[in-house]
């Protein structure tokens, strides 16, 4: 039989509220949970499982925010292309067509509203099915979040940074925009 030795301890009341709601939860002894969360405090490698826990969610935060990151800069460059393309093709409407160009672009900014809304429904990024038209998978490895040849990918290769030229040739419907 093991001997064990008596402490008095004084703790706070919300850790001691808590302490005897967890023993009752798990149908164990308040000593017994002591025990084991002192077991684990004091355990040498506990420290390190600790840190390793640790290192593992601010290496995840970190891939988290490089994404982000990269996201916001294909963003922003979408962007300025787009713009760009626009005021170079987009001709100016004379004064006695502005209120039907307005009504048409109410309507056209309802339209695109709607399909923004039915593409964030569907949970998928535009990017990532742009990036798989120009690169198809051949292994069908991409549909499962982000993998690559079995590993894990943060990146999108192949996809063109944010200095690198992209195709800016615009599509019209006959006299309208892109």
């Amino acid at each position: 039989m093991t001997t064990r030795t008596r402490l008095n301890l004084f703790i706070e009341p919300s850790h001691a509220r808590r302490l005897e709601d967890l023993a009752a939860h798990r149908g164990v002894s308040k000593s017994s949970l002591v025990a084991a969360a002192l077991a684990s405090f004091l355990s040498p490698d506990g420290a390190d499982q600790r840190e390793a826990a640790l290192a593992r969610r601010l290496d995840r935060l970190s891939r988290q925010l490089d994404k982000l990151d990269r996201d916001q800069n294909i963003l922003i460059e979408t962007l300025a292309i787009y713009v760009r393309v626009f005021l170079t093709v987009s001709t100016p409407v004379p004064p006695s067509h502005q209120d039907a160009a307005r009504a048409q672009g109410k309507q056209r900014y309802g339209q695109f509203i709607d399909q923004l809304a039915r593409h964030l429904q569907r949970g998928r990024s535009l990017v990532r099915e742009v990036h798989d038209e120009i690169y198809p998978d051949p292994y069908g490895l991409s549909a499962h979040e982000g993998f690559h040849d079995g590993e894990p990918v943060e990146e999108m290769d192949g996809l063109p940074s944010t200095g690198e030229a992209m195709p800016t040739e615009p599509e019209t419907d006959g006299g309208g925009h892109a």
